[in-house]
């Protein structure tokens, strides 16, 4: 299922928006629902995002009226992030199974995409994010130890966190996709900040791992201009580039930061100091 093309407003518009119009264009909600597919095609890089939980049946990603392609990959590239339970994707036949904070890399020009659980009870929810791709690339499983992690942060500035990278140059190659897993450590609730905007990438952050009661501030916004969105677990926030994406939680959670653009260059970022911040 899918709702069709969604357009972001620019830095101006933003400014003035309600806590209601906010949410409705930055925050992206009911993804994972039992037996389907849903996908969102943002305006952000033509980004698609979606999840599929499949359950009773085995689920096949359908291309949506919006790509006007045959099949979805024709002219895409995937990601696709487990962040529950266990499951199965194949692609043109080939069985890969995943485990919770695997990544599987979909390359362009994959005709059949499935998905499955190994256990109809406890249903794999898998976490789909799709650019546009100027090349093909193989399809490639990275499982969560074959990641490039490093540990980062500091107890004093409550932002120890595991980040992995999955696809990126060194990693699983791709045309414009880059895509990892941060996860912060009991006690420790901040992500990205000092904060950073990307002039060249969008990005996107999925919240997961958080309890029912939990929530992330999600701030975001012209560095002088911020406002904040207020998350809960398994919501996206879509970050285009001139905006910050930090967060700080009542508990510590997971996010998947997934980004397209100019580059892949992870680097290429624009520092913000902490004074310039309102």
């Amino acid at each position: 299922m899918e709702k069709g093309m969604h357009s972001l407003p620019d830095a101006t518009r933003t400014r003035t928006l309600t806590t209601a119009e906010l949410r409705e264009a930055f925050l992206v909600q009911g993804l994972f629902r039992p037996d389907e597919i849903n996908l969102r095609h943002v305006d952000l890089d033509r980004v698609v995002v979606g999840g599929a939980v499949p359950c009773c049946d085995t689920l096949r990603l359908e291309a949506p009226p919006s790509l006007r392609a045959s099949y979805f990959a024709e002219r895409r590239e995937v990601g696709v992030l487990s962040i529950a339970g266990q499951g199965v994707v194949t692609v043109d036949g080939q069985r890969f199974p995943m485990d919770r904070l695997d990544v599987l890399y979909v390359g362009r020009g994959s005709r059949d995409v499935q998905f499955e659980s190994v256990d109809a009870s406890r249903p794999a929810r898998f976490y789909l994010v799709s650019y546009p791709a100027h090349a093909a690339h193989p399809t490639r499983l990275i499982a969560r130890s074959a990641a490039d992690s490093s540990d980062l942060g500091t107890t004093a500035s409550a932002n120890c966190r595991r980040l992995s990278k999955f696809i990126h140059p060194g990693g699983a190659a791709s045309a414009q996709l880059v895509m990892g897993v941060t996860e912060l450590q009991s006690g420790s609730v901040w992500n990205t900040m000092p904060s950073h905007t990307h002039a060249r990438r969008t990005e996107v952050y999925l919240y997961f791992g958080l309890p029912e009661d939990a929530a992330v501030v999600h701030l975001m916004g012209e560095p002088g201009e911020t406002r904040h969105v207020v998350v809960r677990n398994e919501e996206a926030v879509l970050s285009p580039p001139w905006s910050i994406h930090s967060g700080c939680g009542t508990t510590n959670y997971t996010f998947c930061w997934a980004m397209g653009g100019e580059n892949q260059d992870f680097t290429d970022m624009q520092s913000v100091d902490m004074r310039e911040l309102k």
